[in-house]
């Protein structure tokens, strides 16, 4: 708890560094690994990716950190093909792949367009990977883009641009949902990469906290057929963010069997099932005011 508020207070700058270095220390163990011949194959991989309960045709909503996988042979490439043929060709899968890590209100003011095809994910070498896929969709929203292959990736990506909020019923984050898909948080927490819980927030009209800024932010989104359009979005509010418990809310969706946890590899992995998630979020936070800020109710 107290490591997760320490992140909050921490300047973006600061946490960029401490990234870095922690990127740097992470590779040197992991060239030492290869050395040693300690490695995660694709087919290891495969195995732990089926044993949590990932099935042929699923759509897969998948968050990740590479280095808590472990020293795996061929690195995000392997990551990437294991999910594609567990789920196969008829399964879906997604990843966000936002070029913002950090708030989304610092972001917005500093970018002069959002370039659907050519600015990186900065959520991790998995996903940057996987949007440079030929055949990959990515959504033109421009604080939180998803990229999906499969044969319904069109349909996950297309009405993400224009909207007001990143996660509203057009947003691939919501149809998830609606297709009863599952998330799998791979090495991360709901913490550092709950996307989903904000589905809640965009679901209730006039949610009770102020979870967004009142301005709108005029965006400009540049497709990859090399034309350009306006839009506007709102952006999170800073001090309602800083308030956020989000690993609190773990225990309540296990008991309520919408989380299981697993391992994947050398990773801690959270598999959601993202239909039963959002309608639990929804009667909890109708009967007992929880959410991701009050973990335990505010009734």
């Amino acid at each position: 708890m107290s490591r997760n508020i320490l992140r909050k207070l921490i300047p973006d700058f600061l946490l960029n560094k401490y990234r870095d270095f922690i990127k740097l220390k992470t590779n040197r163990v992991i060239k030492q690994r290869f050395i040693d011949g300690d490695i995660i194959t694709q087919t290891m991989i495969e195995n732990d990716i089926r044993n949590s309960g990932i099935n042929e045709g699923d759509s897969v909503l998948v968050h990740s950190s590479l280095s808590k996988v472990g020293c795996v042979e061929g690195g995000a490439k392997t990551i990437v093909n294991a999910f594609i043929n567990v789920i196969g060709t008829k399964g879906n899968l997604l990843m966000p792949t936002s070029p913002n890590s950090g708030l989304q209100l610092n972001y917005i003011k500093k970018i002069d367009f959002f370039d659907v095809l050519n600015d990186s994910s900065n959520l991790g070498a998995v996903s940057e990977y996987f949007r440079k896929i030929p055949n990959c969709e990515r959504s033109a929203h421009p604080t939180e883009p998803v990229s999906c292959i499969g044969p319904d990736a069109k349909f996950f990506t297309k009405d993400h641009f224009g909207q007001e909020t990143p996660y509203n019923s057009k947003s691939p984050f919501y149809r998830i949902i609606e297709r009863e898909g599952k998330i799998v948080y791979l090495g991360v927490t709901l913490e550092n990469a709950g996307t989903n819980l904000h589905t809640l927030e965009d679901a209730i009209e006039d949610f009770k906290y102020p979870v967004y800024l009142d301005e709108l932010f005029e965006v400009s989104v540049k497709f990859p057929n090399g034309q350009v359009k306006s839009m506007k979005t709102k952006v999170h509010n800073p001090h309602q963010s800083k308030k956020r418990k989000c690993d609190d809310l773990i225990p309540l969706f296990k008991k309520r069997g919408s989380l299981k946890e697993k391992k994947i590899g050398e990773a801690d992995a959270l598999i959601v099932d993202a239909k039963l998630m959002f309608e639990q979020m929804l009667n909890e936070y109708n009967e007992k005011g929880v959410t991701m800020y009050t973990p335990k109710g505010d009734k």
